[in-house]
């Protein structure tokens, strides 16, 4: 609602990658329920950003708070302190994210991939885990393959498996990464379906796509990324 403090909060955020700076200055702000499309060429900073969010990439600069906690850092005196390992585990838990490459473990089966996150992370009795897993994978169209390994699933099906992963976990915030860029142009409407039911549901999304169409359709806001900045950042229509 307006006036609610956002769930997702940037400020200040820098991020170099040895002598070469990858994002400038960077300020972002989502509310709860907004879908937030990044879009802009390669190398402008947009995966970058994404990784900054759940500390897969730590940042030199700035600020990134996500329900009012900070991301990678707590503060001690007048130090900024980098999280441990074992506090950012239940804050990464908060944010799911959905990769280019589906980073499925080849050994499991759809369900099995589903569950492990449900039985490590969030502590889930194997039975209560098995059946939600299971119930995720019914509704990305997968009911029939809980037992599939990720070799015997096509990409899409594999990207499929990578969402219901992530939306199992019940996070607060969504990060989907150029979730079609790998699939072959056949497979890419089943996956964004998928996308565009969960936004219809009114999850907090921030995703990066080259897939103008569906970016325009589907989000509350665009934003515009160049040389590791925003420089656009509105409604669909304007930008």
């Amino acid at each position: 609602m307006a006036g609610d403090p956002p769930l997702v909060s940037i400020r200040g955020l820098c991020k170099s990658f040895g002598d070469v700076p990858v994002l400038h200055e960077v300020g972002l702000a989502v509310q709860r329920g907004q879908v937030v499309t990044i879009i802009g060429p390669s190398g402008s900073g947009k995966t970058t950003l994404l990784r900054c969010i759940n500390l897969l990439e730590t940042y030199d600069a700035g600020s990134i708070t996500i329900d009012g906690v900070e991301v990678g850092y707590r503060d001690e005196g007048n130090r900024r302190v980098r999280r441990s390992e074992r506090e950012l585990a239940p804050i990464r838990a908060e944010t799911g994210m959905v990769f280019q490459m589906f980073n499925l473990f080849p050994h499991l089966s759809a369900l099995q991939n589903v569950m492990l996150g449900l039985v490590k992370v969030r502590r889930m009795p194997r039975p209560q885990a098995e059946a939600l897993a299971a119930g995720w994978l019914e509704r990305v169209g997968l009911g029939d393959r809980l037992r599939h390994l990720p070799s015997q699933l096509s990409g899409g099906q594999q990207q499929r498996v990578g969402i219901a992963r992530a939306v199992a976990m019940a996070p607060k915030l969504l990060l989907l990464d150029e979730i079609t860029s790998a699939l072959d142009p056949s497979l890419v409407d089943e996956v964004l379906a998928v996308v565009r039911t969960l936004a219809e549901e009114g999850r907090t999304m921030i995703l990066v796509t080259h897939e103008m169409a569906f970016a325009r359709n589907v989000s509350d806001r665009i934003v515009r990324m160049a040389q590791g900045r925003i420089v656009a950042d509105g409604p669909p229509a304007s930008v």
